[in-house]
């Protein structure tokens, strides 16, 4: 089992997709660690040597911030935002769209489930 930074590598994939799987890591990048590392992209994770998993993880740890480097780096932005009141901090901290979406009908994943309507009961008339 290849474990890169932390993050189990699926075994039947490619290591170029494999490499996915650390957050902070897409597809072009991938390569890129893979090229610079020397190791074939289509390659299986399973069939990894000890030494290409050292390669990628040294390139890895010395050319990119990933996991938990960049996942504080992204709250730290954005609380940033907040507290400065900038629009898209105020965007954030109110849970809503921040990056110029429509709200009257779309956003369901930012707002949360619709809140149903209070209708209210009507009295009896005198007649």
């Amino acid at each position: 089992m290849a474990r890169i930074v932390g993050v189990d590598l699926p075994q039947n994939k490619h290591v170029e997709i494999g490499l996915t799987y650390i957050y902070g890591v897409g597809r072009s990048l991938s390569l890129a660690v893979l090229a610079k590392a020397k190791v074939d992209p289509m390659v299986r994770v399973k069939d990894l040597s000890e030494d290409e998993v050292r390669r990628i993880t040294r390139v890895i740890q010395d050319d990119v911030k990933v996991e938990g480097d960049l996942r504080k780096e992204v709250a730290m932005n954005i609380k940033r935002l907040m507290e400065i009141g900038s629009y898209r901090g105020i965007r954030h901290r109110r849970g809503l769209p921040v990056r110029g979406q429509r709200t009257h009908t779309n956003s369901r994943t930012r707002k949360g489930p619709r809140r149903g309507t209070v209708a209210k009961k009507k009295r009896a008339t005198k007649t």
